[in-house]
């Protein structure tokens, strides 16, 4: 991607090093942690250590070389989603309120409570911020075989698309449903909720394109990660089996079809994975 020289957004929150604050343990407050971490990628383990604070507290930090090279990046691809969503918002007729973007090391704590590294990128609706560690760069590389800047691009885009959301009333709709639904039944609405936002992610991806911010073998590297981290996959990798029941994003199928549908489309029209029927 060529994002080197290029303005950052000023939308950015540093917090690495400050640790994250210990959350009550309401029931409340732990569906919000459970609906946040599902939602931001992780699993029940990853819930349970949110709830008990994990065990992480605040340590020096100091920035490496990497960290700044990639804390430059990221900003950079914010401003590049700000403007294609502003531009998107306007021709619809309404106006895109820019979110901000924190980044943290460790843990952190949110409107949502608070979230361990382990938990991955995540939105938080409470206070419309998305929440990165930087680490997470390392972990598509090497843990999720997804390299190459672009793969990280895909990954904000992502979590940009539930701000997205957010902004058209979507999050709103969703959240309830968990204290009707089944877990089985609610899980079928968290898969569409996050093809949805794989779907934005292709439409800024679609006006980057447009906009030649793109090199060759970007989208590749962005269909990789968006296949990496399909629950199929994950599952297979970590338990040597399938449980689609208790699918929370979708296969690596539908997250790449879902991207590249959102590339090839470039509008809101066409993301309503409402309507679709999967597992």
């Amino acid at each position: 991607m060529k994002w080197r020289g290029r303005q950052g957004s000023a939308n950015v929150e540093d917090r690495r090093g400050m640790g994250g604050k210990m959350v009550g343990g309401g029931i409340g407050g732990i569906l919000i942690i459970v609906i946040m971490t599902l939602l931001g990628g992780g699993d029940m383990g990853d819930v349970l250590s949110n709830v008990t604070g994990g065990g992480q507290s605040a340590a020096p930090y100091e920035e490496t070389a990497q960290d700044k090279e990639l804390s430059e990046f990221v900003s950079v691809v914010l401003a590049d989603t700000e403007k294609v969503w502003t531009d998107v918002f306007a021709k619809e007729g309404m106006t895109y309120e820019k979110p901000t973007l924190v980044l943290y090391s460790g843990s952190v704590e949110s409107a949502c409570g608070q979230a361990g590294s382990s938990v991955g990128p995540f939105y938080c609706p409470g206070d419309r911020k998305l929440y990165i560690d930087l680490s997470f760069y390392d972990d598509l590389q090497q843990k999720f075989d997804a390299p190459g800047d672009f793969a990280m691009a895909y990954v904000v885009a992502h979590e940009v698309g539930h701000h997205v959301q957010t902004l058209l009333g979507t999050s709103d709709k969703i959240m309830p449903l968990r204290q009707k639904l089944s877990e089985q039944e609610f899980n079928k609405y968290l898969v569409r909720f996050e093809l949805q936002a794989d779907y934005y992610s292709g439409v800024w991806a679609h006006h980057a394109q447009g906009m030649d911010l793109l090199e060759e073998g970007d989208v590749d590297e962005a269909l990789n990660a968006a296949s990496a981290v399909g629950d199929d996959t994950l599952q297979r990798k970590a338990q040597g089996r399938v449980v689609p029941e208790s699918f929370t994003h979708g296969t690596s199928e539908q997250r790449k079809a879902w991207f590249y549908k959102g590339l090839e489309n470039g509008t809101l029209q066409g993301g309503d994975t409402f309507k679709v029927k999967t597992p």
